[in-house]
Formats: structure tokens, C-alpha cells, sequence
């Protein structure tokens, strides 16, 4: 018994691939919030409309999520570091055309390229975890850190753009993907094997067009219906997504060897992680972005000043992703998963808080609680889903995971953001569309600068009590639905040890 356990450890080979992997993960997750305080140096320097400027923070998030799936049966099929390399290669190369894109047109491709490319990294990468680390206990950990890294990106890009900005271009927030991405095409092909699954049959390519058409077409009219009514491109666009994505499901139902099995989501456990995925990154990428403006424009802090005071709840965000496998362990998932939403509800309602003349102290208090649910979340949900399917279907169990995390984020900003948009028009002072504009229009008086920064602060904290009354009921939720006999992978690993444990106690 003991030999066997020995024979699944991993070697220093394995770890050193652990690390590998993670620099496109990194890069992937932090290219979803790096804009969050640069726009402003974009808006100056490239002049997009409104709605250009809406496309250029979107758009990113809006590729990665409507492909993670199709790419995560891609992986599958074809082979994961073969579908790694090439994602890192065009990842890279974008990244560099973003950087010096000449106008707001072409950065929006550029974007939504890097986009495609993230896509093709995220499952994939996951995917190759689970063949490194066989033990579960360790796949755990590795998840853990797999998920750690992910949030960091998430929650330092902000802070890595606020300190770009202080020294070079905006230009500069893109470019420093590129010696991570050159590392990481060099040093795969050596510490990585070729994995696939060992299904045969051709991938059903008209899924693959509907699922990414579904959710790019529903995500993008949700957006512009929240943020400009109920008007009939919109609206017309809406209908067409879901209309597709109901033929997706369908057809799912229907195929040999679907590209999801939408039988998983019987499973009210699997359901519940799938949510847990969506509904933290809604209300991180919103509070981020809005607290972004409200440190800048309502307090008056410089860009790193910014970065700097966002800072706590980074650093609170990361740990917690790494010492959650060991905390699971100790209260089990069931706990966790619960206790993550009702801290994540307690933190926003701290923004409650804020004025228009402080609340610096009470905007790091409110990262810092919620950075702890928010990192229990990450964690929880990569290892539910990699332990409700069989080892072959990690890509796309990945894929579903990674996709409710991305089209949370571009969710958050499309119907938070909306939100508090609509409320700072509904409430201001009527000048321009947005804060900052109206801050810009010469001639303002100190009463119609408070008034438009008091209009502002109500719609951030109407979208935190949103964000935040969510989260408790869904807490609640999980209570009620939770089963306590629920192990995770990592759980489930730690049960089985202690059960060989027994079982060479009554042999001896």
C-alpha cells in the first residue's frame, strides 16, 4: 500500500510544469481587469467613441468566454500542449499588435484576438494538471495554486497597469506579455508531455459555431439593452443569441459525443460551483471597475495611487486561493462554498460606507472581506468541476468552469456597470453620459461637481447592494441544497488515505 502511494508523487519534473503552465494563465486572467484604470490614458491617446471604448474593455472577455468550450473538445481531441503552444504563439503576437494599434478599430480586434487565443489556453492548461498530478490530494493543490494564479491575474491587473502607466505608454500594459509568452514557448516542449483524450470521432463543428454565436450574441445584447434600453437592434440580437443557444442545447442532447454534457447540470452540487463561478467575477469585475472611477474621479487619487490602495485586497485575494485546499480539507467544501458567498455579501455591503469626501478605509476593508470570499470561490469551483467528470472530459469540464468565471466578468460590467451608468444619468447633473465627461466640461460649479459625484457614488452603491443581496441568497441557497456528505476531489483523496490507513491497521 505504501509503494502505491509513493508511485503517485510527482517529481520535480511535475512541478516544473506546474510552473510553466501557469505564466499564460497568469497573463490570460490579468488581461481581463489590466484596462480597468488605463482607459483613461486609452480614451486620451486613441479618442474611441463611447461605445468603442465599451468594446475595447469587452470584447477580450466576451472571445475567451464564448470559445473556452469548443476549444476546451478541441484540446481533448487533438492534443492539449499542441493547442497550448499555438494559443501562447498567437496570444503573443496580438498582444504586440494591441500594443501599437493606431486606432480604437483596430484595437478591438487586436483584443478580441487575444481573446481567441485566451481560449485556447485556459482548459488546456487546466486539462494538463490533471495528467501531472495523479494523486487527488496533489491535483488539489495544484488546482488550488492553478486557481490562485488565475484570481491573481484578476485581481493584480489593475494594479500592474496603474503602475505602467506611471512610467511608460498605455501601450506598455500589453507589451509585457511577451516575455512570458517566448518563456513559455521555450521551456514547454521540455517539461510537458502530449496529452488526449482517448475518444475517437470528429469534433461537430456546427456546435462549436453555435455555442461561440450564442453567447457572444446573448451577452452582447444584454449589455446594450442594460445600458440602453429596450431598443430593437438590441433587442432583435438578444433574440437570435438565445434562439441559438437553445438550438445549441438541443442538438447537445441529441449527438453521440457532445461537445458538453448538459447531464452534469442535473447534479444541484455541479450547478451550484457553476453559479459560484459566474456570480463572484459579476461582482469583483464591477466593483473593480467602478471603484477604479470612484477612487480617481471622486477622491481625486492619482492612477498609482489607485493601484496602490487596491493592493490589500490582491494580496488577501491570492493567499486565500492557495491555502483554500488545505481549508476545505479541514471545514470541507460544503462549508466553504456557503461561507464564501456570505463573505463576499458582507464585503460589498461595506461600500455602503463611502462618501464623496472618504472612504478610502472602508474601500480596502471591503476587498479585503469579500478578497477572502472571492478567493475561497476560485478554488472550489476548478476543483468541483474537474471531480464531477471522468478524467478524459477535464478539457471541457475546465472549459465550463473557466467560461462561467469569463462571461461572469464581462457580465458584471455589462449589467452592474450598466446599472450604475444609468443611475449617474438618471440622477446627475445632465451635462454628459459619464463622470468623468462631466468632470471634463469647463465652467462647473462645486455644486454640480458634487452632485455629479454624489450621482455617481449612488449608482456604485446600488450596484454593490445588488451584487451583494445576490450572493446572500445564494449562500442561503446552498445551505438548504448542499448535501454535508459532499467531497470534493481533494477531499475525496484525503477519505481514500485514510481508509488504506485502516485497512493495513486490520491486516496487521
Amino acid at each position: 500500500m505504501n509503494e502505491q502511494r509513493v508511485s503517485h508523487s510527482p517529481g520535480p519534473r511535475a512541478w516544473l510544469g506546474l510552473l510553466v503552465v501557469l505564466g499564460p494563465v497568469l497573463l490570460v486572467a490579468m488581461d481581463s481587469s489590466v484596462l480597468f484604470l488605463a482607459m483613461p490614458k486609452v480614451a486620451e491617446a486613441l479618442s474611441p467613441t463611447a461605445d468603442q471604448a465599451l468594446w475595447i474593455l469587452d470584447v477580450y472577455g466576451f472571445a475567451v468566454g464564448s470559445l473556452l468550450i469548443a476549444f476546451g473538445n478541441v484540446g481533448d481531441r487533438y492534443g492539449r500542449l499542441k493547442l497550448l503552444m499555438t494559443g501562447a504563439a498567437v496570444f503573443g503576437a496580438a498582444s504586440a499588435g494591441a500594443a501599437f494599434a493606431p486606432g480604437p478599430e483596430l484595437l478591438i480586434a487586436f483584443r478580441a484576438l487575444m481573446g481567441v487565443a485566451g481560449a485556447t489556453l485556459l482548459p488546456s492548461a487546466l486539462a494538463v494538471l490533471s495528467e501531472l498530478f495523479t494523486d487527488p490530494r496533489l491535483r488539489a493543490k495544484a488546482i488550488g495554486i492553478f486557481a490562485a494564479t488565475f484570481a491573481a491575474g484578476f485581481a493584480i491587473g489593475p494594479v500592474v497597469g496603474g503602475q505602467l502607466l506611471n512610467s511608460f505608454w498605455w501601450g506598455s500594459v500589453f507589451l509585457i506579455n511577451l516575455p512570458v509568452v517566448v518563456l513559455f514557448l521555450v521551456l514547454a516542449p521540455v517539461l510537458l508531455r502530449e496529452v488526449r483524450a482517448t475518444r475517437t470521432g470528429r469534433i461537430d463543428a456546427l456546435s462549436v459555431l453555435l455555442s461561440a454565436a450564442g453567447i457572444l450574441l446573448t451577452v452582447y445584447a444584454i449589455k446594450h439593452v442594460a445600458a440602453d434600453g429596450l431598443t430593437a437592434a438590441p433587442m432583435a440580437t438578444g433574440i437570435v443569441g438565445v434562439v441559438t443557444l437553445w438550438w445549441f442545447v438541443r442538438r447537445q442532447l441529441r449527438l453521440e459525443r457532445p461537445l458538453i454534457d448538459f447531464r452534469l447540470f442535473r447534479d444541484r452540487v455541479f450547478t451550484i460551483a457553476a453559479i459560484t463561478g459566474l456570480l463572484p467575477l459579476a461582482a469583483w469585475s464591477a466593483v473593480a471597475y467602478l471603484g477604479g472611477i470612484y477612487l480617481q474621479s471622486v477622491l481625486g487619487l492619482t492612477v498609482l495611487d489607485a493601484a496602490l490602495v487596491a493592493l490589500p485586497g490582491a494580496a488577501v485575494l491570492t493567499v486565500t486561493c492557495i491555502v483554500t485546499p488545505a481549508l476545505v480539507t479541514r471545514i470541507g467544501t460544503r462549508a466553504a462554498l456557503i461561507t464564501c458567498h456570505f463573505l463576499i455579501a458582507a464585503g460589498l455591503l461595506l461600500l455602503l460606507a463611502t462618501s464623496i469626501s472618504s472612504g478610502i478605509g472602508w474601500y480596502v476593508a471591503s476587498t479585503v472581506i469579500a478578497g477572502i470570499g472571492y478567493g475561497i470561490s476560485f478554488s472550489v469551483v476548478a476543483d468541483t468541476a474537474i471531480a464531477a467528470v471522468p478524467a478524459e472530459r477535464a478539457g471541457s469540464a475546465a472549459a465550463i468552469a473557466e467560461t462561467s468565471n469569463e462571461i461572469g466578468n464581462a457580465l458584471g460590467i455589462a449589467l452592474l456597470g450598466s446599472l450604475a451608468a444609468l443611475i449617474f444619468r438618471l440622477q446627475g447633473p445632465d451635462l454628459a453620459g459619464t463622470l468623468n465627461e462631466t468632470l471634463q466640461v469647463p465652467g462647473l460649479t462645486a455644486a454640480v461637481i458634487g452632485d455629479a459625484k454624489t450621482a455617481f457614488v449612488t449608482g456604485l452603491h446600488t450596484a454593490a447592494v445588488i451584487a451583494g443581496t445576490l450572493h446572500a441568497a445564494l449562500g442561503a441557497f446552498a445551505l438548504r441544497r448542499i448535501p454535508r456528505t459532499f467531497l470534493s476531489t481533494g477531499e475525496a483523496g484525503t477519505e481514500a488515505v485514510a481508509q488504506d490507513a485502516v485497512e493495513e491497521s486490520s491486516v496487521r
